[in-house]
C-alpha cells in the first residue's frame, strides 16, 4: 500500500478533491444522507469527506471495505446470500441520497475464483435496485491510489500518488464548457465511421442523446458518450488496450459485427472465455455505448478502465447494456468498456461524422473542436 505519510501538497490535494466531490460531483444539500464506501487505506480522504459533508449540512455514513474479504464472500455466495444482498442494496437506495464509492486496487486477480454464474445471479437479482442507484441517485466513483496502481502505471508510488490526485482534481467545470461544441456536432450526426489498424466500423447515432462526462460520476473523468442505433453497427474493430474482466485479462480483442450483433469475437488469448462473456445474455452481443476520451492528463493505459476509457485520443465501444440517459434499448448484465487509442504512437485511426473527418490519429481537425486537443495540437 502507498505510504499514508503525506506532505502538505498531498494533504491540500485531498482537501481539494473532497471539496470538489461534495460541492460539485454530488452537490450535497442540507439533510441529504451520504454513504461513503471505501477502504481503511483511504481514511485521510474519508475523514476530509465527512467534514465537508457536515459543513454542507449533509449527514455522512461510512462503510469500510476489504478486497480479499469481498472476494471470499463472493466465492462463498449462495442463493440465500444473494437474496440478502438484494435486501441490503434496497435498504441503501431507500436510505441514502448520494453515494461516494472509493475503490482500492490491490490485485486484479483477487476475484478470479468467483463463479461467473454467481455474478450473473447477483446481477439479475439486483438489476432493478442497481437501476435506481445509477439513474435515480447521485453518486461518484474513484480509485484511491495504491501500489498496484502505481505498478500498472509504471510509476513509483510517490509519483503515482501525485499523478492520481492531480488527475482527479482536474478543472472539470472548464471541461464542461469546452466540450459543448462537440456535443452540438454529435447531436446533428447520423452516421459515424471509425477506421484504424484492423478496424473499419460504421454505425448510426441518430436521435440518441449525447452525454458529456465532466467530473460528476467518475473521478478521473473526461469523455462524451452516446450509443449506436442498436442494429446499425457493421464492420470490424480491433481494440489495442488490454482489458481486465472478472479476473481475466484480454488482449487485442477483435469484434466483427453484422446488423448490430457481434458475430465473431477473438483475442490474443482465451477465445472461449472471451465468448462466454458475450454469451452471458442476448444483449451482451450488442453495443450499449460509444464514447470519445477527452482527458489530456491521461495519455497511456494502465489496465484500469476508470482511467483508460478517459485517455485523450481514444474511443471506447462497449458491448452490453446502454445507459438510461443515452439508451438504444439494449439491455444486458454486461457493460464492458473496451478501448481503442487512435493517436499516432498507438497505430493511428480516424473518426468521421457523416463522411466528414472529425478526428485524425487522435487529434480533432475541425476548427470548432481543436481546443479539445489541449497540448496535442
Amino acid at each position: 500500500m502507498l505510504s499514508l505519510e503525506m506532505g502538505d501538497n498531498m494533504l491540500n490535494k485531498i482537501e481539494e478533491l473532497s471539496r470538489n466531490i461534495v460541492d460539485y460531483s454530488i452537490d450535497v444539500k442540507s439533510k441529504e444522507k451520504v454513504l461513503i464506501t471505501g477502504p481503511f487505506e483511504a481514511k485521510t480522504l474519508i475523514k476530509s469527506l465527512i467534514t465537508k459533508i457536515i459543513e454542507k449540512g449533509g449527514i455522512p455514513f461510512v462503510k469500510l471495505t476489504d478486497n480479499s474479504i469481498q472476494a471470499l464472500l463472493l466465492e462463498k455466495t449462495n442463493d440465500d446470500r444473494i437474496k440478502e444482498l438484494v435486501n441490503h442494496s434496497k435498504f441503501e437506495v431507500d436510505s441514502y441520497d448520494s453515494f461516494i464509492n472509493i475503490r482500492y486496487v490491490t490485485n486484479d486477480f483477487e476475484q478470479i475464483n468467483v463463479n461467473p454464474l454467481t455474478r450473473k445471479k447477483i446481477g439479475d437479482a439486483s438489476k432493478k435496485i442497481d437501476y435506481i442507484k445509477i439513474n435515480k441517485r447521485k453518486w461518484v466513483l474513484l480509485n484511491y491510489p495504491s501500489t498496484t496502481d502505481a505498478y500498472k502505471a509504471k510509476m513509483n508510488s510517490t509519483n503515482y500518488q501525485e499523478y492520481a490526485f492531480d488527475v482527479m482534481t482536474f478543472n472539470y467545470r472548464e471541461m464542461e464548457e469546452m466540450v459543448k461544441p462537440l456535443k452540438e456536432l454529435m447531436e446533428k450526426t447520423d452516421k459515424v465511421r471509425i477506421t484504424g489498424k484492423d478496424t473499419d466500423l460504421s454505425f448510426s447515432i441518430k436521435k440518441i442523446s449525447i452525454i458529456p462526462c465532466c467530473g460528476k460520476a467518475n473521478l478521473p473523468d473526461g469523455e462524451i458518450y452516446t450509443a449506436p442505433v442498436k442494429n446499425s453497427v457493421n464492420g470490424k474493430i480491433t481494440y489495442n488496450v488490454d482489458s481486465p474482466y472478472n479476473g481475466n485479462i484480454f488482449r487485442n480483442v477483435c469484434l466483427n459485427f453484422k446488423d448490430g450483433k457481434i458475430v465473431e469475437a477473438k483475442c490474443n488469448g482465451d477465445n472461449e472465455k472471451l465468448n462466454e462473456i458475450f454469451d452471458t445474455d442476448e444483449g451482451a452481443r450488442y453495443i450499449g455505448e460509444f464514447s470519445i476520451g477527452l482527458n489530456p492528463k491521461i495519455m497511456h493505459p494502465m489496465g484500469d478502465i476508470l482511467y483508460d476509457e478517459k485517455i485523450i485520443g481514444s474511443i471506447h465501444f462497449t458491448p452490453g447494456s446502454s445507459y438510461e440517459d443515452a439508451s438504444n434499448g439494449n439491455e444486458s448484465s454486461v457493460h464492458w468498456d473496451l478501448v481503442l487509442i487512435q493517436r499516432d504512437e498507438y497505430g493511428g485511426g480516424d473518426i468521421y461524422f457523416d463522411d466528414v473527418l472529425v478526428r485524425k490519429n487522435g487529434i480533432f481537425v475541425l476548427p470548432e473542436l481543436i481546443h479539445l486537443n489541449y497540448h496535442l495540437k
